[in-house]
């Protein structure tokens, strides 16, 4: 059977992922879990770093209330132009949320996994999560089920979760201290009444840290999300880190704030700034020491469909799967061929990724990476609406993050915005740290640009493995004598 397309060529933004070793997630560091934990996450996007290169998700809106008021979010419905948490374009009941999974699964037989994360909190809305989860668990029992939440009422929750084919759960926790906890929560709704302040936030804290132990003490996978709010939680971040650790969770995702004021939040609209490229990888890095980290999250909508970085929920709108009749059982048979494909791929790729031997004196290089996904360098400089960036060193390859830009480069060229910086300094601007472009193509113009502000293009390697690529790369900047710890910057040719 001939495997499906990974990505979707209509977006350009598609962007892949991330290194088979290096980042927290990825197969290296899990060498020290059990077998069992590994079988759970190969074909995982969200849990497995490597999988994210083969495997889709998508999310069902079947959640519109919340019980908690976060001063970053901001819920919006029918919203089709942004990207980010708590954002969707229909909320479904769940018995249109279940045949929507149906059509997406046997449209994209890579799809793996359904979450729910929204728009609300899935426990905040008990009876459409369940009946969602119930019937999912009844009709389509090969996809992994996930929820998201903000941890509120999960104790009373984890039996019921325990019950169905969720094996994994991500808790939304941003600090481990009510007094942190209270700069970030406004308010709680608990036990029929709003609180507020310290007392808020102490609430939270227990009851996320009461229903992590009794997941754990489940057999449930956690990860745990942390948004890193600069100048209120960034550094308390390594203590939570620390604390989810021992309790048992097995991943954390510290991802960065989303404050434009366009998106009408209050630290939007307060002028909370957020992270730097550098500030969020110094956190988790710091936090690395502890945990396993995520670096590879999109802040995905509550209705996102498809591989990580990539959005097809306008394919499956509700007016466009009204009418399709789907046969699950023969979806499913052409779904388990197709995996195990994929899995068999991801698992060779693993075993042949080998860290080469090369002079301890030579210092780490940063390189950007231009994809439209399945982990290979397939994206024109010019189409790219975002670049992974990479870092090489005497140690292998480990995938540092994602950094997005506001147009591509063929939508822009040389002209300027409001600002007076132009799209290409604009893109500059975000690679500043990264000393190689890994691309299929490059213009003469953004070629000399970059070789101007110290990156070197390079078009050399188009539709090789990322990883393979960075690596070769490595090693042949090394073999010229160009990686001295001395030396800060490469030289440009």
């Amino acid at each position: 059977m001939k495997l499906p397309v990974l990505n979707n060529e209509k977006t350009e933004s598609s962007a892949g992922g991330c290194a088979s070793s290096g980042c927290g997630s990825s197969a290296a560091s899990q060498e020290h879990l059990p077998q069992s934990i590994r079988d759970k996450v190969a074909n995982h996007p969200c849990f497995s770093e490597q999988a994210h290169h083969y495997f889709a998700r998508m999310h069902v809106a079947v959640a519109p209330a919340c019980n908690i008021q976060c001063n970053y979010c901001n819920r919006k419905y029918d919203c089709s132009n942004e990207s980010r948490p708590g954002v969707v374009s229909e909320v479904l009941t769940p018995p249109q949320a279940v045949k929507k999974v149906k059509a997406v699964a046997a449209a994209i037989p890579q799809m793996s996994v359904l979450g729910i994360a929204g728009p609300g909190d899935p426990l905040a809305n008990p009876q459409r999560t369940f009946e969602t989860f119930r019937r999912l668990t009844k009709e389509a029992p090969d996809i992994k089920l996930c929820v998201s939440t903000n941890g509120l009422n999960l104790p009373e929750c984890v039996e019921e979760i325990s019950q169905h084919n969720i094996d994994h759960v991500t808790v939304t926790i941003n600090c481990v201290d009510p007094e942190i906890g209270a700069r970030i929560y406004p308010w709680i709704f608990w036990e029929n009444r709003r609180i507020r302040g310290v007392e808020a936030a102490r609430i939270l804290i227990e009851q996320q840290q009461k229903g992590l132990e009794m997941l754990i003490a489940k057999g449930i996978l956690v990860k745990v999300n942390s948004v890193l709010i600069p100048g209120i939680n960034d550094q308390h971040l390594i203590e939570v880190s620390r604390i989810v650790k021992e309790k048992g969770a097995f991943l954390h995702n510290v991802m960065p704030i989303i404050a434009e004021a366009e998106h009408g939040t209050y630290f939007g609209l307060t002028g909370q700034r957020e992270p730097t490229a550098a500030e969020l990888e110094a956190i988790q890095d710091a936090c690395a020491g502890d945990m396993n980290m995520m670096r590879h999250c999109r802040q995905c909508r509550a209705d996102a469909v498809g591989m990580l970085g990539e959005d097809r929920g306008e394919e499956f709108t509700l007016d466009k799967i009204e009418s399709l009749e789907v046969d699950y059982e023969a979806a499913m048979v052409q779904r388990a061929e197709v995996q195990k494909q994929l899995l068999e791929q991801l698992n060779s790729q693993r075993q042949a990724a080998v860290v080469p031997e090369v002079k301890s004196d030579s210092r780490p290089v940063k390189m950007a990476v231009a994809t439209k996904g399945g982990g290979i360098i397939n994206q024109h400089f010019g189409h790219a609406t975002e670049f992974l960036v990479y870092e090489a060193s005497v140690r292998g390859v480990r995938f540092i993050g994602h950094r997005k830009v506001d147009k591509p480069y063929c939508e822009g060229g040389s002209s300027c915005g409001d600002d007076g910086e132009t799209v290409l300094d604009a893109i500059i601007h975000q690679l500043q740290d990264c000393e190689v472009l890994l691309c299929s193509k490059v213009g003469y113009e953004p070629w000399s640009a970059l070789e101007a502000a110290g990156i070197q293009p390079d078009g050399e390697h188009a539709m090789e493995v990322i990883e393979d690529a960075v690596r070769a790369v490595y090693q042949q900047l090394q073999q010229q004598g160009q990686l001295h710890t001395a030396q800060p910057r490469l030289q440009s040719a």
